[in-house]
């Protein structure tokens, strides 16, 4: 194995620890007579930990620059295993909550840290290729967290999938220290509040950021609502469920795929983003066709769509981002991702209140097909 890949794999295993901890207490409602007794407890639960991330990854993200992005790295992962094991060992609905939210604010620190370090760590000619592999990775951990969560849950309930993530966060902890090198912090020039508006309001830092926000979007609500969707055509449990991991699936595959293209010119960011989401809302508009065609179509486009978007956007925001504040650019971009991830389903289900679910998909829909004349029109930013 090369130096390379050998520093890339604990990277991309930080990538899997926030997806699965953020998604692995997913099935918790009601199991083995834990805390989790009602659908507010447990969307309270998933919120601390995405709610933590929203706040404070710009503020790691910034401070990886200062400092380097290793230590804080390290710092993040050592802090998610302890927020885990508090819980495990306490076994305290109290101490659920404060473990909850312990567990986002670390990510908070891990996860800029690792974005940092994959842009760092590789040439501006593999981007593509690197945050493919690291988003793949990511995305195994979102399709493996409700499935394996669940698994722990029934063996030995929330205390069992908390000490596995304890045990997780310090072993990936320990693969970084080991294979991580130190990146030194880049000299920076002073950086007023002004200044950090004037450079996220430029198309390379919104572009690629609002197409995350959008792909994110859509994944959130295929998650969320293609099994309702199937279920008021009669589907059962096991057909919807299979549509949500054919969605997650496709798009962790496509990922790597979409990197290596973008790498050697088979594919450029302004066309790639622009083919993503006209996918993604073609998979959204295909969710209004009744029955199991219409779900699983619409699973595999917004898979597609989603798989595409994800690494030629962070692509984008690594080349085009000052080296000195890479970590600062990616949490700030993955604060777009977070407010997508929550308000793609509320608008959906905002309209769908009002109208009807097909409604909430064909809204999303036009808005996303949409987004390549907003996203473009300022001929400028992204590597073309």
């Amino acid at each position: 194995m090369s130096s390379n890949r050998r520093q890339m794999w604990p990277l991309y295993a930080a990538g899997f620890t926030t997806a699965f901890g953020a998604h692995g207490i997913a099935a918790s409602l009601g199991a083995s007579g834990d805390a989790v007794t009602s659908l507010l407890a447990l969307g309270v639960l998933l919120a601390l930990y995405d709610g933590a991330e929203v706040v404070l990854k710009p503020l790691f993200g910034s401070l990886a620059d200062r400092v380097g992005a290793r230590p804080v790295l390290l710092g993040g992962l050592v802090a998610f295993a302890a927020a885990s094991a508090l819980y495990a060992l306490a076994d305290s609905p109290g101490w659920l909550w404060a473990a909850r939210l312990g567990q986002g604010a670390a990510a908070s620190a891990f996860s800029p840290a690792a974005s940092a370090l994959v842009a760092r760590l590789n040439p501006a000619a593999k981007h593509g290729r690197a945050f493919g592999s690291y988003g793949f990775y990511k995305s195994i951990g979102y399709t493996l967290g409700p499935l394996v969560g669940g698994v722990l849950m029934w063996v030995g309930g929330l205390r069992l999938l908390f000490t596995v993530m304890a045990v997780l966060g310090m072993a990936v902890a320990l693969w970084a220290a080991l294979a991580v090198p130190a990146v030194a912090p880049l000299p920076r020039t002073r950086q007023t509040v002004v200044d950090l508006a004037r450079r996220l309001a430029e198309p390379s830092f919104w572009q690629p950021t609002a197409a995350l926000a959008g792909a994110t979007a859509a994944l959130s609500v295929g998650v969320g609502f293609l099994p309702v969707s199937g279920a008021s055509a009669g589907l059962g449990a096991i057909a919807t469920g299979a549509a949500v991991s054919v969605l997650a699936a496709t798009a962790a595959f496509v990922q790597p795929q979409a990197g290596r293209a973008l790498d050697s010119g088979r594919l450029g960011t302004r066309m790639g983003l622009t083919m993503g989401l006209l996918l993604t809302a073609a998979g959204l508009a295909f969710a209004i066709v009744p029955g199991l065609p219409g779900v699983l179509g619409a699973a595999l486009l917004i898979g597609t769509g989603t798989g595409l978007i994800t690494p030629l956007g962070f692509a984008a925001l690594a080349t085009s981002a000052p080296a000195e504040r890479l970590g600062q650019t990616m949490g700030s971009a993955e604060v777009g991702r977070e407010l997508g991830d929550a308000g793609g389903p509320l608008l959906v289900a905002a309209v769908a209140t009002a109208t009807t679910l097909v409604a909430g998909f064909a809204t999303l829909a036009l808005l996303l097909a949409l987004f390549p004349i907003a996203l473009f029109a300022v001929r400028r930013g992204v590597r073309a």
